[in-house]
């Protein structure tokens, strides 16, 4: 069987989908074939990892148009597919499958694209409104579709050769100690400016670790990031806190730092999903969005959360522009949960 994969485009729905991903490359077995299709840093966030056989860039704004849709399905069509897993719930990606003449094609039925599909999954719903749900268990219930075993919720990644001397490359660069003596920060998010916490309270969390904890904080960032982890290093004051922003990033890079952190601290995006596939505690800052859709049942991660008449109301930017919910998400309640986290470990 040979089996092509639309992959997420968000980090975080990526990683999410790992489970699912064992459960087809353990359903296809050794003589089968599962192919990922996805922007090319989903490569990036797999890669070291043996879910996939085979990656190929899928870039959904191209194959939005009618040239770019054509040349989509032509070059699927030459991958012989027996099945397409779309667990992106667009309705390109469902038409690209059907052009391309792939047998069985299993999806959400959402987006107008039921027709398309061959396989469809009504997804849960009250009144008309989607019910947060988490996404790994959604993915997971594709796969049941087609036939596949049962699959633990345990998100998996790798990490390369070429990350881990990256990593080695930062440690060394920045001072940080060796041993499980250092703290990992990741401020970012890639969603919208509602995610994020404070810089302010990023860098007295970050001079509490380092002060009365004794461990060196890392401060994560992505290309478009560094200006705030620059900032948020300033703001700390303290020379155990450093940053990645005056070093060539990457998603490898990522995963190698969070993989050898004793601890990570994050915003509800990509990377937070990072520590729970390398075994890592975190610590889960949610603002706007529901804590339900990323549930992992991953048993060493604390999510903090304010309740709030107005949320969670997942926009990208807040509505009311007051921003309470990541406002007041105060640094001592954090830095207590780090501790007692740590204390578990």
């Amino acid at each position: 069987m040979r089996v092509c994969v639309f992959l997420p485009n968000w980090v975080g729905d990526v990683v999410m989908a790992t489970p699912a991903l064992r459960a087809l490359r353990a359903h296809v077995g050794a003589g089968g074939a599962v192919v990922g299709l996805g922007r090319p840093y989903v490569a990036e966030v797999l890669e070291g990892s043996r879910l996939l056989d085979a990656f190929r860039t899928h870039r959904p704004e191209v194959a939005r148009r009618p040239s770019g849709l054509i040349a989509a399905a032509v070059a699927l069509r030459r991958g012989r597919f027996d099945l397409a897993v779309l667990l992106p719930n667009s309705f390109h990606t469902a038409l690209v499958a059907w052009l391309a003449g792939v047998g069985e094609r299993v999806g959400y039925a959402r987006n107008n694209r039921g027709p398309l599909l061959t396989s469809r999954l009504a997804p849960l719903a009250t009144n008309g409104a989607f019910v947060p749900t988490p996404i790994v268990g959604e993915y997971l219930q594709l796969v049941y579709a087609v036939g596949c075993g049962e699959e633990a919720w345990r998100l998996e990644l790798a990490s390369t050769p070429r990350d881990e001397e990256q990593a080695d490359g930062a440690w060394a660069a920045l001072g940080l100690r060796p041993g499980g003596r250092v703290i990992a920060l990741n401020p970012g998010g890639a969603f919208g400016a509602a995610k994020l916490w404070p810089e302010e309270h990023w860098a007295v969390l970050a001079r509490r670790i380092a002060g009365e904890l004794d461990h060196d904080v890392l401060v994560l960032c992505g290309p478009e990031e560094r200006e705030r982890a620059a900032a948020i290093v300033r703001l700390a004051g303290d020379r155990r806190v450093a940053s990645l922003a005056d070093r060539p990033v990457s998603i490898g890079l990522t995963k190698a730092c969070v993989r050898r952190s004793r601890l990570l601290v994050s915003t509800d995006s990509g990377a937070r999903h990072f520590g729970a596939a390398f075994g890592v505690p975190v610590v889960a800052l949610f603002g706007p969005t529901h804590i339900a859709w990323s549930d992992t049942r991953y048993a060493r991660e604390r999510k903090l959360q304010i309740p709030l008449d107005c949320g969670p109301c997942q926009e990208r930017v807040c509505p009311l522009q007051h921003h309470r919910c990541m406002r007041e998400l105060d640094p001592e309640s954090v830095f207590h949960t780090v501790v007692d986290l740590l204390g578990e470990t």
